[in-house]
C-alpha cells in the first residue's frame, strides 16, 4: 500500500535527517498529521528561520545570527586563550562547565582520510590566521577523544609548534560516577594518562 503524497514527501523529508530511517520518519510524519495546525506552522518558521538567520562566525565558525557571535564580541572574555572544538553544539557543553572563560574556534570536523576529510576540508585554515594575534597565548584542543579527533588535535598541535604557544589538550577518562569495571582499556589508558597529584 503506498501512502498519499503529502505523507510520502513528508517521510522522505524526515528521511534526510541522520539517525532517521523509514519507520522513524514515517511515525514523525503521522504524529505531524496529529498535531494541531498551529503547532504545525510554528514548526515549519522555525525550520525556514533557521536556515535563512543563521550563519557561521567570520572569527570563529560557530553558529550565530549576528557576526561576529556574542563570544567573540565579548570583550570580557580571556583573549589569550582558544579552545577548539569540532562542532558549534561543543562550544554549548563548555559554556555549560561556566568554567571556561576564554574564546573559541570551530573546526566543522575532524581529519579523516577513511571518510575523504583532509586537513582542507576544516577550519585549520581560519585557525592559524587567528594565531597571527599576539593576544593569543594558549590552544586548547578539544576534539572528541576518537581517532579521528586525536588525530586532528596531534596535527593541529604541530602545526601551530611555530606559533610558540602553550598548545593543551583536555583530559580524558573515566566520567564522574563511572564504575572502573565498566570502562573499556582505552578510557582506562586514557584515565591513567592524564592522572595527577593530590
Amino acid at each position: 500500500m503506498h501512502y498519499p503524497e503529502p505523507i510520502s514527501k513528508l517521510i522522505e523529508g524526515f528521511m534526510k535527517l541522520p539517525g532517521i530511517g523509514p519507520k522513524t520518519a514515517g511515525r514523525l510524519a503521522f504524529y505531524v498529521l496529529k498535531m494541531k495546525e498551529d503547532d504545525v506552522l510554528d514548526l515549519a518558521k522555525a525550520l525556514v528561520n533557521a536556515k535563512r538567520n543563521l550563519t557561521y562566525c567570520t572569527v570563529c565558525s560557530n553558529i550565530t545570527d549576528h557576526d561576529p557571535c556574542r563570544i567573540c564580541k565579548d570583550q570580557s572574555r580571556d583573549q589569550s586563550t582558544i579552545c577548539v572544538v569540532q562542532d558549534p553544539k561543543d562550544i554549548i557543553a563548555m559554556e555549560r562547565t561556566k568554567e571556561y572563560e576564554g574564546l573559541y574556534h570551530v573546526l566543522h570536523g575532524a581529519i579523516s582520510p577513511m571518510d575523504g576529510i583532509g586537513p582542507e576540508d576544516i577550519k585549520i585554515t581560519e585557525l592559524l590566521k587567528r594565531l597571527e594575534d599576539e593576544r593569543v597565548q594558549e590552544l586548547i584542543l578539544a576534539t572528541n577523544p576518537t581517532i579521528e579527533g586525536e588525530a586532528t588535535s596531534m596535527y593541529i598541535s604541530r602545526l601551530v609548534k611555530p606559533f610558540g604557544l602553550k598548545v593543551t589538550r583536555i583530559a580524558h577518562g573515566l566520567p564522574v560516577g563511572g564504575d572502573l569495571e565498566y570502562a573499556d582499556e582505552v578510557t582506562l589508558t586514557k584515565a591513567l594518562e592524564g592522572r595527577r597529584e593530590l
